[in-house]
């Protein structure tokens, strides 16, 4: 359709170019004639006719015009291309010639419709005469015709190369979308977008380069990107690392999230073309699993104290049946006395009782270790932690330092929690070996343990917390492993 239409236009646009061709050509041949001093000169002569019908017509010959009509200003010819005519009056327009203009006309006359220029033949100041040539729509046609083949020849090969373009641009479309028609393309988008915004889980997909194709809401909640383009700069520091190829349930802490992501490369014909990554959020499901962790290190400790109360208690038993009946008072509330001596000093000296319990409880887990744990606190309040942040950052590192000490000799660990220039202030060392810098480092990115059953989360939970706080961290190995937490007690998050 389209060629056609070029085709039509092209040989309107031709027949307008002649027209305008025959205009300027018509023009100059009757000024040309009109300004000779021969022509003046043949008009003012007695016989006109004699003098100027053979030069006309040699020059219309010459310059291929249909006509050349030399006249009176009263119309009468005084040449024509048919002798029969001369003599006769000029059928067109001469008003305006004779008010000294050249102009040029389309018109009917005795040749038929004829493209025309009129121009005056001046003696002085006084017009003695009129020069009209022009040559006829029939000429102009035949002209328009011989452009004709190359028109349709130049369409011709339009539409082939239109028709190649189309079927090779056709194939590529198809190869690209997998042979999928547009209905069927349209149809897939839609399921696709309903797809993305319903999912419960985070998605974004990144291409070849830094900028994510997709990003569905649920990704963009979970890691607090921005609305419009992502960047692969724009995800969370540990994200960023991650290797080109898979990855399968790997443990990533922001501020405030505690995510399990997984990446699939995407492939066509053998070549990399991507990565998808999914995001789950585990924040409460770790809470809770952190709290049964707890809950499980209290039962082994339960079980561990009951299994030695009831040696006690076959001892006091024999010793009454002994009948040392002071003996085995003694013997029974000298552990008593020790153990409410330990939980009255731990409260008076902490005054959060979740954190006190905590402590306890990690003493008594250390001994079942043979992992010395000494405490000192001299604290009123965890504010500005919650209790629960207080439990997450204390225990993950009393955890940290019993495990590392464990397997060294005389194994040992030290905790210190005080207030220090009104600011909370967290110290734990132990005998064991310490964690370098870059491991450090790495821990505070993402999950990160020294242990290979399992991927830990505890320093990267304890980072999350410190950091939200606007608080410090430091590992030292020298002189003894150690870790020091500072937390202001009024905080960016406070402040707010």
């Amino acid at each position: 359709m389209m060629i056609a239409i070029a085709a039509v236009l092209a040989v309107i646009d031709a027949r307008y170019t002649n027209d305008v061709t025959t205009e300027h050509e018509v023009t100059d041949v009757a000024v040309s004639l009109a300004q000779a001093p021969s022509t003046r000169a043949a008009v003012l002569s007695d016989n006109p006719t004699a003098q100027l019908q053979p030069v006309t017509e040699r020059i219309r010959v010459q310059t291929g015009m249909d006509f050349i009509v030399v006249m009176a200003p009263d119309r009468t010819r005084f040449t024509h291309t048919n002798p029969e005519r001369i003599g006769q009056p000029f059928s067109g327009t001469i008003d305006r010639a004779l008010a000294g203009e050249t102009f040029t006309e389309t018109f009917t006359g005795t040749l038929g419709p004829s493209i025309r220029a009129v121009t005056p033949v001046y003696d002085g100041d006084r017009i003695v005469a009129l020069v009209s040539a022009g040559v006829t729509r029939a000429r102009i046609g035949d002209q328009v015709a011989t452009q004709l083949p190359k028109i349709m020849g130049v369409a011709a090969a339009g539409l082939v190369a239109a028709a190649l373009g189309s079927f090779l641009l056709s194939r590529r479309l198809r190869r690209q979308t997998l042979g999928l028609a547009p209905d069927e393309l349209r149809v897939m988008y839609e399921h696709h977008d309903a797809v993305l915004h319903s999912i419960h889980e985070g998605l974004v997909v990144f291409g070849a380069g830094e900028e994510a194709e997709v990003v569905n809401d649920e990704a963009r909640r979970l890691l607090d990107l921005p609305e419009g383009v992502v960047l692969r700069g724009d995800l969370p520091v540990s994200m960023r690392r991650m290797s080109w190829g898979a990855v399968r349930d790997e443990m990533h802490v922001t501020n405030d999230r505690i995510l399990l992501v997984n990446q699939d490369v995407v492939a066509s014909q053998g070549h990399a073309l991507g990565t998808v990554m999914t995001i789950r959020d585990h924040t409460e499901l770790r809470s809770v699993l952190g709290e049964l962790d707890s809950v499980r290190g209290f039962a082994e400790s339960l079980r561990a104290q009951a299994h030695e109360s009831a040696n006690r208690l076959h001892t006091v038993i024999t010793m009454v049946e002994l009948g040392r009946y002071r003996e085995a008072v003694e013997f029974a509330t000298a552990e008593l006395r020790l153990s409410q001596s330990l939980i009255d000093r731990m409260m008076g000296a902490v005054g959060d009782p979740a954190l006190a319990a905590l402590l306890l409880g990690k003493v008594d887990q250390a001994a079942e270790r043979n992992v010395e744990l000494t405490i000192s606190a001299e604290l009123d309040a965890t504010a500005p932690l919650s209790a629960r942040e207080a439990v997450t950052l204390v225990g993950n590192l009393i955890d940290n330092a019993i495990d590392a000490a464990a397997a060294s000799a005389g194994a040992w660990v030290e905790v210190t929690v005080r207030q220090e220039d009104s600011d909370l202030f967290l110290r734990i060392a132990d005998s064991g070996p310490g964690m370098s810098a870059e491991a450090f480092a790495r821990a505070a990115e993402r999950g990160y343990t020294t242990k290979d059953d399992h991927q830990g989360l505890g320093l990267a939970l304890v980072h999350r917390v410190v950091a939200r706080h606007g608080g410090t961290i430091d590992a030292r190995r020298e002189p003894e492993s150690a870790v020091t937490v500072t937390i202001p007690r009024r905080s960016g998050k406070d402040a707010s």
